[in-house]
């Protein structure tokens, strides 16, 4: 490219002369520069042409690598592996254990039926169990519209136990796609393997309710995010009930305790605040908070592991009845009926565990009511 005279008698009388007494030490050197770039852009269409040109190159380059980013993650992402060849023998221990683990710790059985909510703790609807349809949406602080799954035979009949046992341990269903993370498959996933395989014999045995659920949907940009939320799973050999403090924690792994009992940024929880409570929940009434767990003033420091036992406990005594609340009462989604037929031993190991988390300061204010 070819410079008017008059370009190099700018460059000859005015910056010249800045290199000639030391460039680095001539900081005005460098405006002038800048200066003589810019007047160029400004007096040349030439060089504003062919700048914009490459401006425009760049530009859709990264539009070209953003959108091949975009279309990996969707039509290639998550990727787990494909389903197990298994074929889980449905013995009544395995049934039996099962039926306990998802309506006493796990709780599956808890988001998988229809719940009361006009009544403290929404217990289960009798009935309903495993038929799915529980909505959880924008209301609530989701990102989308997400709906718990039939998981009776009426719909699992056509999957593999291979499928059912992916979609437990890594939140990948059996077309492949990712499950909204309000099933804590991420905990699910180091537990024992025999123990995920008593789920599978137990909802197997199910009876089968006949409920078509509306499939979810998630709001864009979560819509992409999700696809990459499940990992791998890690599972792990459930420790002997002697060890308390690691059965103990096998035992809230399964629970998913950390997950609510944990403040979050935007559904993530905050790393170094396990345990440590205040994570807030939208309801009708109000906003409630869970509960600090860690041995800490404001937690469960002072506390026996019989109080701990009993806190449980007495939502399973025959005298209780779940009562019936009013739109702008306090309400809690804590399943107490369930967790409440827990065994002892069970509840003690977990108390236990919880008594070696790291303490955490915090004080909880348990509920906020609307206006």
């Amino acid at each position: 490219m070819k410079h008017s005279k008059c370009d190099k008698e700018y460059i000859n009388k005015c910056i010249a002369p800045t290199f000639k007494s030391g460039f680095l030490l001539q900081p005005i050197a460098y405006l002038k520069i800048i200066f003589y770039f810019v007047v160029s852009l400004t007096l040349k269409p030439c060089i504003m042409k062919k700048f914009f040109k490459i401006l425009l190159y760049f530009i859709g380059a990264i539009i070209i690598i953003f959108m091949g980013l975009i279309s990996y993650v969707v039509f290639f992402l998550p990727n787990v592996g494909k389903p197990e060849n298994i074929t889980v023998e449905r013995t009544s221990e395995r049934i039996e254990r099962g039926k306990y683990l998802a309506n006493c710790v796990m709780v599956c059985v808890d988001c998988h039926s229809q719940r009361d909510w006009t009544k403290y703790a929404g217990p289960i609807v009798p009935g309903t169990e495993g038929r799915g349809g529980e909505r959880f949406d924008q209301r609530y602080g989701f990102p989308g519209v997400f709906y718990s799954r039939n998981i009776t035979p009426y719909k699992l009949s056509g999957w593999t136990d291979g499928e059912v046992f992916r979609t437990i341990t890594t939140g990948v269903d059996k077309n492949g796609d990712a499950l909204f993370p309000i099933m804590p498959y991420h905990y699910y996933g180091q537990l024992d393997r025999e123990d995920i395989y008593s789920i599978i014999a137990y909802v197997r045995s199910l009876p089968e309710i006949k409920n078509d659920v509306p499939k979810s949907k998630a709001d864009f940009p979560f819509s992409i995010i999700q696809h990459l939320i499940p990992q791998k799973s890690n599972l792990q050999t459930r420790p002997p009930e002697s060890d308390t403090i690691a059965y103990g924690k096998y035992m809230i792994t399964a629970s998913g305790c950390v997950e609510c009992h944990t403040k979050d940024n935007k559904g993530q929880i905050i790393a170094g605040l396990e345990f440590g409570g205040g994570r807030e929940f939208v309801l009708s009434a109000g906003v409630v908070r869970s509960a600090n767990l860690t041995p800490d003033a404001n937690g469960l420091k002072g506390w026996t592991a019989e109080q701990f036992i009993k806190r449980f406990k007495m939502y399973q005594d025959t005298s209780f009845h779940s009562p019936v609340i009013g739109e702008k009462d306090f309400n809690t989604i804590m399943p107490w009926m369930m967790y409440s037929k827990m065994k002892e031993s069970d509840l003690n190991a977990i108390f236990k565990y919880l008594q070696t988390v790291k303490p955490i300061a915090n004080k909880v204010e348990k509920f906020t009511a609307k206006n």
